[in-house]
Formats: structure tokens, C-alpha cells, sequence
């Protein structure tokens, strides 16, 4: 597994009870709690669910904090920027697994051709003889 995908794996593990979420992005547990209700953010939840939010849910939540606040988007406007948000990443994710099925199958097809090489030599013109005078 790449460090990319070690740290993915870390960061969607949830840790962080509400109140510590809270705290760690400077908002009210009571508005996590809506933003949940309103699809922007879903942590997980334990057995006797409590909310535990993961590191990405606290960067999601520090996002939906700077769209709030420096670009004055209302909550609808933000659901639709990380809705959007969210497609793009997928998309980007898909176009990176294709690129990768496409360049094994380039190299495939290459493992190809020098398995069926042959070289080509063009074929040597007769050599032209001085033609004889008829007399």
C-alpha cells in the first residue's frame, strides 16, 4: 500500500468525539450536529451511536467553515460546492485508475511487438552489368 493510501486510511478512521470535533474546529457541537443533518458532514457512529469524526470529517468541517465565513456561502451553496467538490475527486480518482490500466496495457502491447519483431532488410537491387555493344 503507497504512503498516500496509509494516509488515507488514517485520516477516515474516526477518533474525535463531538465535543472534541467541536472544539478543534472552533464551532457549537449543536452546529456539527446540523451540518450532519443536512448531509455536509457524516461521521460515524459507535455501537451505542456517538458520533466519532475522523480527521477528513474535521478538514471537511474546517472547509464548510471557510466557505461560510470568507466566501459568505449559505449552506445550500456549500452543499452544492462539496457536492461538486466530491464528483471532481472521483472523477480525478477514475481518470487515474484508467491511466494506469492504459499504460499496462501500452506496455503490454509493447512486450508484444518485440516478442514479434522482425527486422526488416530491404531486398539488394541486382547489381547493374555494363551492357555489351552490338555491333
Amino acid at each position: 500500500m503507497s504512503d498516500d493510501g496509509i494516509r488515507r486510511l488514517s485520516d477516515e478512521r474516526p477518533r474525535y468525539m463531538i465535543s472534541v470535533a467541536a472544539e478543534l474546529v472552533g464551532m457549537h457541537p449543536q452546529t456539527l450536529r446540523i451540518y450532519e443533518q443536512k448531509g455536509l458532514v457524516t461521521p460515524q457512529r459507535t455501537a451505542g451511536n456517538t458520533r466519532l469524526y475522523s480527521d477528513a470529517d474535521v478538514e471537511r468541517l474546517r472547509v464548510i467553515q471557510r466557505f461560510t465565513g470568507e466566501w459568505g456561502l449559505n449552506l445550500a451553496g456549500v452543499e452544492r460546492v462539496l457536492r461538486m467538490e466530491d464528483e471532481l475527486e472521483r472523477l480525478r480518482r477514475r481518470m487515474e485508475r484508467m491511466e494506469q490500466e492504459m499504460r499496462r496495457a501500452l506496455d503490454e502491447v509493447h512486450r508484444h511487438y518485440r516478442r514479434d519483431l522482425v527486422l526488416y532488410t530491404p531486398p539488394q537491387s541486382p547489381a547493374v552489368r555494363p551492357q555489351k555493344k552490338r555491333t
